[in-house]
């Protein structure tokens, strides 16, 4: 009864749902292609009866990556379907795995909408990353027989509260996956208040840590890197979110007066900003060159604007320091990780409770 209420009340929200799809359409218009997917209305991979990964963005895409290598690589016979509900996770995904996995993206939690995908992809197993967990999407998969894992879960405790709150629901959802493998011990705990069962847990740590930089990237960053200038010093400000740019532009002013020849690469978090923080750029007085328009850089570009998708682990590999973004205003910051695997100095502000 609890997820028919739920799966009703989906339904009479779905006009707001579609409302906020349309207005970030109107700020980054890769939210207005593939909607059908979003229904269902996948196309069918050309082999059936594989993997299935659900990474609901950029950061779980980052996350899942040395698990879908891990599978290309000791399992290549498998076909892999990989799933997100952003524009900036399926540009990494692609930018990632390219035509190695069968990528479209997730349905929305509705009953139809999740049966239509399972019947079009028919997955034997499936992996949701983190804490992607609806209802319909799990008891579905599971009610199929398709053994289910939330893998690198983490549950912080607001979340657990919330779940607490909704326990008609929330019990069923957690009891219907296989297992449950939290990155600590705290997580874990976090997960049996909220009706996970002891021997479906586990705590592996976070496979995060397991990035690792394929060889043909790094070599495609030493050639881009030729490119913006051997020898000129390079920063990179990745992931930055609105009220980050203009401090960290004038941060780079400072830096000029010492480095005049310096380049910061700077890559804002969405897609949607990217013309909003090319405006900003000219008016704090900088010269500023866009990475989409595939110009060679100048020896006299002080801003490089990073406004590509799926390009952040290159750029990083180009750079000698990465502040990582999200941490100046009250977000949480981001994953460090990739740029400490290029063994980058790495910077933060002072708001980075999620990382």
């Amino acid at each position: 009864m609890p997820r028919l209420l739920y799966s009703l009340f989906f339904y009479l929200i779905l006009p707001l749902v579609l409302l906020r799809l349309g207005y970030r359409a109107l700020r980054a218009p890769d939210y207005r292609r593939r909607i059908g997917e979003r229904f269902g209305f996948v196309s069918a991979p050309e082999q059936t009866g594989g993997l299935w990964v659900h990474a609901v963005s950029v950061g779980e895409s980052i996350a899942a990556a040395p698990l879908i290598q891990h599978m290309l690589d000791r399992h290549p016979e498998l076909p892999i379907v990989v799933t997100c509900m952003t524009p900036t996770g399926s540009s990494r995904i692609r930018a990632m795995f390219g035509q190695q996995v069968h990528h479209v993206y997730a349905p929305y939690d509705l009953p139809g909408a999740v049966a239509r995908f399972l019947r079009r992809t028919q997955p034997r197993a499936a992996v949701i990353m983190e804490t992607e967990i609806w209802p319909n999407m799990v008891q579905m998969t599971a009610q199929r027989g398709i053994p289910i894992v939330l893998a690198n879960a983490r549950l912080s405790a607001r979340s657990a509260r919330g779940y607490q709150r909704l326990s008609g629901l929330s019990r069923p959802v957690m009891q219907a996956f296989s297992r449950i493998v939290a990155q600590g011990q705290d997580d874990a705990e976090r997960f049996l208040s909220i009706g996970a069962r002891a021997d479906q847990l586990r705590v592996s740590g976070s496979i995060k840590f397991d990035v690792a930089i394929p060889d043909t990237l790094r070599q495609q960053a030493q050639q881009t890197r030729k490119q913006f200038g051997q020898d000129r010093p390079i920063w990179i400000a990745a992931s930055t979110h609105d009220g980050e740019d203009s401090i960290l532009l004038d941060a780079h002013q400072r830096v000029l007066k010492q480095q005049p020849d310096a380049l910061l690469v700077l890559v804002p978090r969405h897609p949607e900003r990217f013309d909003t923080v090319a405006k900003l750029v000219s008016a704090k007085g900088l010269r500023c060159q866009r990475r989409s328009t595939e110009s060679a850089i100048s020896p006299d570009t002080q801003v490089l604007l990073g406004d590509t998708m799926g390009e952040l682990l290159l750029l990083l590999g180009t750079a000698d320091i990465a502040f990582i973004g999200g941490s100046l205003v009250p977000r949480g910051g981001h994953n460090s990780l990739e740029a400490a695997a290029w063994g980058l100095p790495v910077l933060a502000g002072p708001s980075d409770f999620n990382f």
